[in-house]
């Protein structure tokens, strides 16, 4: 079982950045493939970016060159850095782990809001 804990949301304006930051425990994260996924009011939740337990990365095209994802296995936390922040990020953004090999493992954090304002 594995429990995430993001943090690191709040009320920001367009062009500023935020760090989010998804802390597990429970289990190692060095065996989860992990990733931040959004969910805007009254829309489906979505993919943001994604690390593999290798590093590699993966990002939605509407944040790519302004986000970066990074995880530190050694502190069991992963990142979300968030620059030139637009209203159309505003969100819930949530944590989630997912098994390299025992797919059915899958879990996810409570989230945490960043609201971003023109």
């Amino acid at each position: 079982q594995v429990q995430l804990v993001e943090s690191g949301g709040d009320s920001v304006q367009a062009g500023e950045s935020l760090r989010l930051s998804c802390a597990a425990s429970g289990s190692a994260l060095m065996t989860y493939h992990m990733a931040w996924y959004q969910q805007a009011p009254g829309k489906q939740r979505e993919l943001v970016a994604l690390i593999t337990v290798t590093g590699s990365t993966n990002y939605a095209d509407s944040v790519k060159g302004r986000f970066t994802i990074a995880r530190d296995n050694a502190k069991n936390t992963m990142y979300l850095q968030m620059n030139s922040l637009k209203p159309e990020d505003t969100a819930v953004y949530y944590c989630n782990a997912r098994h390299v090999a025992r797919r059915q493992l899958v879990y996810w954090g409570q989230g945490t809001q960043v609201t971003v304002s023109s």
